[in-house]
């Protein structure tokens, strides 16, 4: 504090002005130290705790970052599949639009084949399947254009019969509710045209058409009983759907005039993008960010300071304390 001339302060221990000494004498009075130092050891101390406050703070969005969802970049997924059950096996490419040079290839793709999710850049693609064997320039027997969004993932089926066929984009689901397990059931039986499939006593789809597919429905976590039904034939299966786990549910001509339910992940958590074969659980065994060690250097930072700000304060009450005696 700056004394202005011309005022004076009042002595410690607040004498009255009537009891000032005289110009020229020596003025006693308390040990002004003893009361007004201490008041500064507590904020120099308290500044260093409001210090150490911030960096905890300052930590909090590093621990946050450590759990949230890996960020998706400019990527996105897609994957392809042959869902047409009287389609001969077809080779099926994948072109990145304005490049004449495919992309993927995947060699004699049969009915019920499902490729793994393919990890590419965002942008406009577009799909051709030829014949099995036919060669890479030849008229492709179907083509498609797919635009991948960054942090999105599609699969392109086949479907319909071989005289109608068509490729299909399906938009693929990556989050679910909290809590809950999403199930969408694509029809790709010619032999039953229409199909009721049920998990459990939910009906997930009622009379469903050779060739459609329903919406994404929330279903509660558990292993279920999932049962199709047609007019030429039944299925059974058991299908176990985690909390944070999406599934596709494929009804399939099987041998002999039945059915066939095949369960595809679309993903597994609802935080994690597809990675790999959909027996890998795309993206189930994908690794996570490691934990940031930035709240743990706070927390230690924030231990020194407040340890040194007592120490240093116990040691200087101390020291004043022995002198005022």
């Amino acid at each position: 504090m700056t004394i202005q001339p011309g005022i004076r302060r009042a002595p410690c221990g607040g004498l009255p002005p009537s009891s000032s000494p005289a110009a020229g004498s020596l003025a006693v009075g308390p040990r002004c130290p003893s009361f007004r130092r201490p008041f500064g050891h507590l904020a120099f101390l308290a500044g260093l705790v409001t210090l150490a406050s911030g960096l905890l703070m300052a930590a909090a969005p590093a621990v946050s970052a450590g759990t949230a969802a890996p960020a998706a970049g400019r990527d996105g997924w897609i994957r392809l599949t042959h869902l047409s059950p009287n389609t001969p096996p077809v080779d099926v490419y994948l072109y990145s639009f304005g490049d004449p040079k495919a992309k993927t290839v995947l060699k004699h793709v049969a009915y019920g084949d499902v490729s793994p999710y393919m990890k590419v850049a965002s942008g406009q693609y577009s799909v051709a399947m030829r014949a099995a064997g036919a060669k890479p320039g030849s008229p492709p027997v179907l083509s498609t254009s797919v635009h991948i969004a960054p942090g999105a993932a599609y699969t392109v089926a086949g479907l319909g019969p071989a005289k109608a066929l068509r490729l299909a984009v399906l938009r693929d689901r990556l989050t679910t509710p909290q809590g809950q397990s999403l199930v969408r059931v694509i029809q790709a039986s010619l032999r039953d045209h229409k199909v009721t499939v049920t998990a459990g006593s939910q009906v997930l789809a009622r009379q469903l058409g050779f060739g459609n597919v329903t919406s994404y429905r929330a279903a509660h976590p558990g292993t279920w009983t999932v049962h199709v039904a047609g007019a030429a034939g039944m299925a059974t299966a058991p299908v176990t759907l985690a909390a944070g786990t999406i599934h596709t549910l494929v009804v399939l001509d099987g041998s002999g005039g039945s059915l066939m339910i095949d369960n595809l992940q679309d993903a597994a958590g609802s935080a994690i993008m597809p990675r790999g074969g959909v027996a890998t659980g795309l993206g189930g065994t994908a690794p996570r960010p490691a934990p940031s060690p930035a709240p743990w250097a706070a927390a230690v930072a924030a231990g020194l300071l407040c340890s040194t700000a007592a120490a240093c304060w116990l040691r200087r009450a101390r020291h004043q304390a022995r002198h005022a005696r």
